[in-house]
C-alpha cells in the first residue's frame, strides 16, 4: 500500500448501479428518424450496463450495437441515501426448467442495496444466474402497500431493538489492560 492513500474495502462499497441509457438504432435511408429507447439498466459497471441495453434493444426491435448508437449514458443517484425505504421490485427470471415472474420487497437507504439484495437472493434461493434476471420495474413502495411479512414487522413507531451484551463500565482505578478472568457481559 502506498504511504498516504487509503484503499477503500471493496466489500463496502455498492455492488450494483442504476444508470439510464438512452439509444437507438441507427438512421437508414429506410428509416430517417428511428424512435428512441430510455432504459434504466442495473449492472456493476458501465460496459455491463451497455452490453445490457443493446440485449434489450435486440429483443425489442431488432437493433444490434453494430446497427445501432447510444445517445447518452448517465448513473443515476438516490436523492436520500441516508433514509431506510422500502422497495418493490418486479422480475421475470429463467430456472432450469421454465421462466418465471415474481415481485420481491426489501428494505434498504437506496435502490442498488435493494437490487443487490435482489441478486444475492435469488442466487442463493433460487440459484439464479445473474444473467438470467431481467428487472421490469423498481420503486419505492409506501408503508401502507407493503406486502411481505419480512418488511412489514419493521413498520411502525413502537419498533425497538434489544440491547443484548450490554457491558458495564468498570470503575476507573479498577481498569486494567489485562485481566486474569473473563468479564461478565450478561446484564440482568
Amino acid at each position: 500500500m502506498v504511504k498516504g492513500k487509503f484503499s477503500i474495502d471493496p466489500s463496502l462499497e455498492a455492488k450494483m448501479h442504476q444508470y439510464q441509457i438512452v439509444g437507438r438504432a441507427a438512421p437508414t435511408n429506410k428509416n430517417p428518424t428511428p424512435k428512441i429507447y430510455r432504459m434504466r439498466i442495473f449492472a456493476r459497471n458501465v460496459v455491463l450496463a451497455k452490453s445490457r441495453f443493446w440485449y434489450f434493444m435486440k429483443r425489442l426491435n431488432k437493433a444490434k450495437k453494430s446497427g445501432g448508437e447510444l445517445l447518452s449514458v448517465n448513473e443515476l443517484h438516490d436523492t436520500s441515501p441516508t433514509k431506510v425505504k422500502n422497495y418493490g421490485i418486479w422480475l421475470r427470471y429463467d430456472s432450469r426448467t421454465n421462466t418465471h415472474n415474481m415481485y420481491k420487497e426489501y428494505r434498504n437507504v437506496n435502490i442498488n442495496g435493494a437490487v443487490g439484495q435482489l441478486y444475492q437472493e435469488m442466487a442463493g434461493r433460487h440459484r439464479a444466474d445473474p444473467g438470467s434476471i431481467q428487472i421490469i420495474h423498481a420503486t419505492t413502495v409506501p408503508d401502507d402497500k407493503c406486502r411481505r411479512d419480512h418488511v412489514l414487522e419493521m413498520h411502525g413507531d413502537r419498533l425497538k431493538f434489544p440491547v443484548v451484551r450490554k457491558i458495564p463500565h468498570a470503575v476507573k482505578k479498577l481498569r486494567t489492560t489485562f485481566k486474569a478472568k473473563r468479564a461478565s457481559t450478561f446484564v440482568r
